[in-house]
């Protein structure tokens, strides 16, 4: 499945390092290496973490997050963050009792729980009692109300991407999604993005999520690119799943990527081994400005002896955002559903970011492709949100 479905998602964001994420004014975001002064205050914040289930997997995100956290309240100049750590185990029903917890025990605000159906049940949890939930993922559908996902979404990633196809003479597009819940999501969501960069979706096409399902179907992917005359496909398949055989299959099947631009609603840089997948070279795909995110895990290799899993990003951005709001949290008020989608939004270490009133986000993307294995930036991340990109 994509990444934002499975239980331990790859959910991706990384940011300014070296400085603690601000709020932005103006609109413009500092430059890696800038120290900017927080703004001071004092604010009382609950991380919830998936520690304690006993899964090594959540033990490590669990850990990462909480060494994430601590970075980046030690990069806030003149603020105070009072960091509670709560161990919910990856449990909705525990995630829900702590949630109420933290509350009762003074929080402002909430930064996690890691899994969606998690982040759902804390919101819910303490939707009445005005506190804000900053969940780590990128689900939008747990978006709304008290609840905001911090993670790069599948429509921030699309409108990114096919502004940049639209631009670039790739307007006409041919969706190619998993037949699952995940794939629907995603052809929503391109479909969205292409119709708002004022391109045109010529044809869907799908395939079962199997190996014969993908095998079966791609000679039919191909014909209908033809018969479509398609410039791009826009593909929802992930390396943990789909895509290491559909992609090479497409080229087996007669694709010419010559004239067919291969786009990818998900990230094709992790694992690292799909840069070497002869199907995937010259493909598009959006991330956070991989110039930041070397900074970051340099840091935190640095501070901890390992190099952090992408989600821990997210925690450094929470922080970040609630430091540079700390000043308006005043006699233990929780921080206001205004304060965090102020429309200037925050810099991180994955870059810009702001948080939007429906509880997703918008994320300043580059666009990067592979070309002999390896990682290259066509399109830089923006650094404004009036500017390119945006």
């Amino acid at each position: 499945m994509l990444s934002v479905f499975r239980r331990a998602r790859k959910t991706l964001g990384q940011m300014l390092v070296g400085l603690a994420a601000v709020a932005l004014t103006g609109c413009a975001a500092p430059g890696p290496g800038t120290t900017q002064p927080s703004r001071g205050g004092s604010v009382q914040v609950a991380l919830l973490v998936p520690s304690g289930s006993g899964q090594s997997q959540d033990e490590l995100f669990g850990r990462n997050l909480e060494n994430a956290a601590r970075l980046a309240m030690a990069d806030l100049s003149g603020v105070n963050i009072d960091l509670r750590v709560y161990r919910t185990g990856g449990s909705p029903a525990q995630a829900t009792a702590l949630a109420r917890q933290a509350v009762e025990e003074g929080a402002q605000v909430i930064l996690g729980p890691f899994y969606s159906e998690e982040a759902n049940a804390a919101g819910v949890a303490v939707a009445n009692s005005g506190v804000n939930v900053l969940a780590f993922s990128n689900n939008a559908a747990i978006a709304g109300g008290n609840v905001f996902v911090l993670g790069q979404t599948f429509d921030n990633t699309a409108r990114r991407l096919a502004r940049f196809a639209v631009q670039n003479g790739k307007s006409k597009v041919l969706i190619v999604h998993d037949r699952n819940v995940a794939g629907e999501v995603g052809k929503a969501a391109i479909e969205r993005g292409v119709s708002a960069a004022g391109g045109s979706v010529v044809g869907v096409t799908s395939y079962e999520f199997s190996q014969n399902g993908i095998v079966q179907a791609a000679s039919g992917i191909v014909g209908t690119a033809r018969s479509s005359g398609a410039t791009a496909l826009f593909l929802t398949a992930d390396t943990a799943g789909a895509l290491p055989l559909l992609s090479q299959l497409l080229v087996d099947n007669g694709i010419d990527k010559a004239t067919t631009q291969f786009i990818g609603l998900t990230r094709w840089d992790i694992p690292p081994a799909t840069l070497a997948l002869p199907g995937v070279q010259g493909g598009w795909f959006a991330m956070p400005d991989p110039g930041l995110q070397a900074q970051f895990r340099a840091r935190y290799e640095a501070a901890y002896g390992s190099q952090p899993v992408p989600v821990a990003a997210l925690a450094y951005d929470g922080i970040a955002a609630i430091g540079a709001l700390a000043s308006r949290a005043r006699d233990g008020a929780p921080l206001s559903k205004g304060d965090l989608t102020q429309s200037a939004g925050f810099a991180g270490v994955s870059g810009i970011f702001r948080l939007l009133p429906n509880g997703t986000n918008e994320r300043g993307l580059a666009v990067a492709t592979i070309r002999t294995n390896q990682v290259v930036v066509i399109d830089a991340a923006p650094r404004s949100f009036g500017g390119a990109g945006f």
